[in-house]
């Protein structure tokens, strides 16, 4: 059998549930790389010999070598220090900027006709680096992002109005940080708008409203709610499964339409950046990014999402990256 070869770039808390994710959907065959020696071997060991317990046949292996990441089809990157308490993604630029030009031009050398997920933080500059260095096409470098934060949100609404989660939709824009812009109205419960379902049980307008604030606020929040409570680390089991939903639409050619980080050329009136917008995934990567008509609110508020991307990139830049 002809399996996809998916490569993990670091072995920390997210890649570890990546590779079990992967293997327990059967997506291919997983190859862990991290540069701490015997990490990712333990890791996958440990997780291999479970494959008669969860039903896979893939392979699941470590490295501390790019070489063995030869000819991935695949490649998702969560190298970089993880956010601590009072740190904003922003904090990690420096640092995870330099981890990410190692990792560049490895995958360069080793996997150059791979698609890309990125999920290292700040991740719209993380993105943006990535394909400045190896120059892979636009359509196959993407960040995640867009799939956690509207999967925060709609778990969220679905807590505060009793529903299942399986039956709200609701989708969170922009860039990966406190300006991120949930799209409050176009969610839904099965087509039924969140707004309306709230006014009916308050019975106010203005307490709905109120409500949806805060889950806005709680969205816009909810990775660093997650580190404050954790204290010696971020977020993984989410951002793990966002990016397994991800990578199950690019190795199926499912078309979905998801929330990523994808390269902007005039949509939503941007050019030239790595900015959160709903696109079609599919075995080619981004295939089309959905441009859709903002109201003067929510295109407001992208604006200002889109412009702390641009100074995220400056500073990258101004920092020599």
């Amino acid at each position: 059998m002809n399996r996809k070869k998916i490569a993990l770039i670091g072995g920390g808390q997210i890649g570890g549930v990546l590779a079990q994710l992967i293997a327990r959907r059967q997506l291919g065959d997983v190859m862990m790389y991290d540069i701490v020696e015997d990490l990712p071997q333990g890791k996958t060991l440990d997780i291999a010999e479970a494959s008669r317990i969860d039903g896979f046949d893939v392979k699941v292996q470590g490295t501390n070598d790019y070489k063995d990441i030869d000819g991935a089809d695949l490649v998702i990157i969560t190298a970089g220090l993880p956010r601590k308490p009072g740190m904003s993604r922003d904090d990690l630029l420096t640092t995870n900027a330099k981890i990410m030009k190692s990792v560049a031009e490895g995958v360069k050398e080793h996997a150059p006709d791979a698609i890309v997920i990125i999920i290292s933080n700040p991740l719209d500059a993380m993105v943006t680096l990535f394909q400045k260095i190896t120059g892979f096409p636009h359509n196959r470098v993407m960040g995640q992002a867009g799939v956690l934060d509207s999967s925060r949100f709609s778990t969220f609404i679905a807590w505060e109005l009793g529903v299942s989660v399986k039956d709200v939709n609701a989708m969170v824009l922009g860039g990966h940080g406190d300006t991120m812009v949930p799209i409050v109205r176009y969610a839904n419960v099965n087509g039924i708008p969140v707004m309306e379902l709230l006014e009916r049980k308050y019975g106010d307008k203005a307490k709905a409203q109120e409500v949806m604030d805060a889950m806005v606020q709680r969205t816009k929040k909810a990775g660093g709610e997650v580190v404050a409570l954790l204290k010696t680390g971020s977020a993984f089991y989410s951002p793990a499964s966002a990016a397994t939903a991800m990578a199950e639409a690019i190795i199926y050619d499912e078309k979905r339409l998801l929330p990523v980080c994808a390269y902007l050329q005039g949509e939503f009136g941007v050019d030239g950046y790595y900015v959160g917008v709903p696109a079609v995934l599919g075995a080619t990567g981004v295939e089309k990014v959905i441009d859709f008509e903002l109201d003067e609110t929510e295109q407001a508020a992208f604006d200002n999402s889109v412009n702390a991307v641009k100074k995220l990139v400056a500073d990258m830049e101004r920092l020599g990256f």
